[in-house]
């Protein structure tokens, strides 16, 4: 049995699960290789103390599913099937599950209560915390994708790069971006991409719209894409004409700051204190205020996933932790720079997955 199914059963067992039913998606996939949308349709991974696992999955995805999970047994519903009914005749007669495991982020409300009525089980528990900390380790294979995933995403960058003058919108960028994903073989972006000119560069979650590019903007691009199920996401920024001078020295503090928290990284460090090297250059500076938000986050299957990468984060880092670094100022008026690697935990220190240059350059 695959490594993950017995880290799974291991904790039901720990947290007296008789039944474990996970229904996100990605946990789906992360668990048989089975990458789906299931939209409103129920996709469900039954597991039963000492019984096989069995895949619950709309009919319409039948084929992918059988393809994908091999020997496993496959129950696939129509659209007019009740798949809950499905399931309860699954687990059978009796009637008495005992404590019932299920992701709670991810299970609404209306979802929990119709397995209840179907399955009228005792109790329930969170399988979601475990869940997360298999994830926080990625395999050799896991790794070797996310390199893949940012390989794609700096060609990406690259060719847009050259669609670059003065006049094009922000939008018009974005949709470069995009073409260039699918062109290049992405399984699509792994969030909204974004591109931002001039003082909309000081809005971290900035909206790209309609504003064109002039001289002496600054240009950030913050983009990822999906490949083989797992993500990438990079953040550059760039020059366009001449800048001023404290826009440059923002740059260079920012810079600096991404640098001195990669030189941190090594197993049994914090979390916190990642994030605290690159603060405390960025502080230094005077620019504190104007680093407002959180180092990075965990990446995965997920584009935003465990661990938080933030000051108060007493968890220690461990081989095969892959997250972002994305240390930032943003001044109203003057200037946004943000800088994003993708790392990953080596034995002995760190691996920068991201290799696009980060020198300030001028397009």
């Amino acid at each position: 049995m695959d490594q993950r199914w017995i880290e799974l059963e291991q904790q039901m067992h720990r947290q007296g699960m008789d039944t474990l039913l996970i229904t996100d998606p990605k946990h789906v996939y992360y668990l048989t290789g089975f990458l789906s949308n299931p939209h409103e349709r129920f996709l469900g991974l039954l597991l039963k103390a000492g019984s096989e696992p069995v895949l619950f999955a709309p009919a319409l995805d039948g084929e992918a599913a059988k393809a994908a999970i091999g020997s496993m047994e496959l129950i696939t519903h129509q659209d007019t099937e009740d798949p809950y009914r499905l399931l309860r005749q699954r687990l059978g007669s009796d009637r008495s599950i005992g404590t019932f495991g299920l992701e709670k982020e991810y299970v609404t409300l209306d979802r929990y209560e119709r397995l209840q009525e179907a399955l009228q089980f005792s109790a329930s528990a969170d399988i979601g915390p475990s869940l997360r900390e298999m994830r926080i380790r990625k395999s050799p294979e896991e790794i070797k994708r996310m390199r893949h995933a940012v390989k794609l995403i700096e060609q990406v960058l690259e060719l847009s790069l050259k669609q670059i003058k003065e006049g094009v919108t922000e939008n018009e960028l974005v949709a470069e971006v995009e073409y260039q994903i699918r062109k290049l073989g992405a399984d699509g972006p792994s969030f909204d991409s974004m591109v931002l000119f001039g003082e909309k560069t000081a809005l971290p979650h900035g909206v790209p719209g309609e504003r064109k590019l002039q001289s002496g903007d600054m240009i950030m691009f913050d983009i990822g894409v999906y490949a083989n199920g797992y993500a990438s996401d990079i953040t550059r920024t760039f020059g366009f004409g001449g800048l001023s001078a404290e826009q440059i020295t923002i740059y260079e503090t920012v810079l600096a700051a991404n640098e001195a928290a990669i030189a941190a990284i090594k197993p049994g460090v914090t979390f916190g204190s990642i994030d605290k090297a690159a603060r405390d250059v960025i502080e230094a500076a005077g620019y504190g205020p104007y680093f407002n938000h959180r180092l990075g986050h965990g990446l995965g299957i997920d584009v935003h996933e465990f661990p938080s990468v933030h000051g108060q984060n007493e968890l220690f880092l461990r081989e095969g932790n892959v997250f972002t670094v994305e240390p930032g100022i943003y001044v109203p008026g003057v200037a946004g720079v943000r800088i994003e690697d993708d790392v990953t935990v080596t034995d002995s220190g760190v691996d920068v997955l991201t290799s696009f240059p980060k020198h300030l350059q001028y397009v």
